[in-house]
């Protein structure tokens, strides 16, 4: 998918968004690969995020492969994918103490 105008709101696409230079997103992306030329602002969550050297990026982005190329700018933060697992460790502990049976199996191991 290829956005050439602005777009604001929540975008999910299950392959690669490219942000050509006339392109503006605000708002939360969801992709599999994001190629930054344009401007964006707000929350990315991605395998792999580039930033072309006339993209500009402002906000959040989750992923574990970024790249900005010389002349490309990003002002805010960057979170690993993986903290999404870390999140989700609780809910199995709590799934423990629900279900006896596996506690005894913890018990037993």
């Amino acid at each position: 998918m290829q956005v050439d105008g602005y777009i604001e709101g929540k975008i999910v696409c299950d392959r690669s968004l490219i942000i050509s230079a006339s392109g503006r997103i605000k708002g939360e992306v969801t992709a599999d690969k994001v190629i930054i030329n344009g401007l964006f602002d707000g929350e990315c969550y991605a395998n792999s995020v580039e930033i072309l050297p006339q993209g500009k990026a402002h906000g959040v982005i989750h992923c574990d492969d970024l790249s900005i190329e010389r002349g490309g700018s990003f002002l805010g933060k960057t979170l690993p994918t993986s903290s999404d697992q870390v999140i989700s460790l609780p809910k199995n502990e709590a799934d423990t103490k629900t279900n006896p049976s596996l506690e005894n199996k913890a018990e037993k191991g």
